[in-house]
């Protein structure tokens, strides 16, 4: 469990969460099975909430651009922004896109795959990579695609992490500190879930269905203030 509001974060900052600022997010997916997002309070402009569904965009690139689909199958390495568990590297490497026991599991978020390019062991993009990369975004932020909502407090937001992306609109917060955007996520382990692929370990440590998700390391405080 954990809060989601600007503290002031610099967005530019490869070590900062995007979250912990104001700045406009990307089409992404999260460190567990389900997110639930609480809103408590709004922001005065903006901070509209996206929702895309994966197989959407498998399935527009499969019938447009097949050869840039198959890059997206390839593993790509993803910064860990400096919460980096004992002994792992840096980054992960997981491909955005798995076929797993049948299911389509996506792995995504632009910024950190971006990120990630700092460090030189990291796999490097080539501009094909880029350019498979780029259409996914685009697709991704075709309105016809995607659906947009503003949650108001009260409102509870639940999203599959492993077959949708979501992102948050950039936005102007109140000035005073009571009012400012404030919203309360949770990451969900769900019992009988879909297996994941063993890449996967690199991000969860453990794989095992209804025991995997959040993002543990030695500097981690398990508490969840409700303030």
């Amino acid at each position: 469990m954990g809060h989601v509001r600007d503290i002031g974060a610099d967005p530019n900052d490869p070590n900062a969460r995007i979250y912990q600022t104001s700045a406009r997010q990307s089409f992404h997916t999260d460190s567990a099975d389900v997110v639930a997002l609480m809103c408590l309070q709004d922001a005065k402009e903006g901070g509209d909430s996206l929702l895309v569904s994966a197989e959407t965009i498998y399935n527009e690139m499969r019938m447009t651009r097949p050869d840039l689909l198959a890059l997206l199958f390839d593993p790509i390495a993803t910064d860990r922004r400096g919460e980096v568990p004992d002994g792992m590297e840096p980054y992960m490497t997981i491909p955005p896109f798995s076929w797993h026991n049948g299911r389509l599991t996506v792995f995504y978020q632009r910024q950190y795959i971006d990120s990630a390019q700092r460090f030189h062991n990291a796999t490097r993009l080539t501009p094909e990579h880029v350019e498979a990369l780029d259409y996914f975004d685009e697709l991704a932020n075709d309105s016809d695609l995607h659906i947009k909502m503003r949650l108001i407090p009260g409102d509870i937001q639940f999203v599959y992490n492993h077959a949708q992306l979501h992102d948050r609109t950039g936005y102007v917060d109140w000035p005073e500190p009571e009012n400012r955007r404030h919203l309360f996520r949770l990451w969900l382990s769900m019992a009988g879930d879909r297996e994941l692929p063993e890449c996967f370990k690199q991000r969860y440590g453990s794989i095992t269905v209804g025991d995997r998700g959040g993002i543990i390391t030695s500097a981690t405080r398990l508490h969840a203030p409700l303030d």
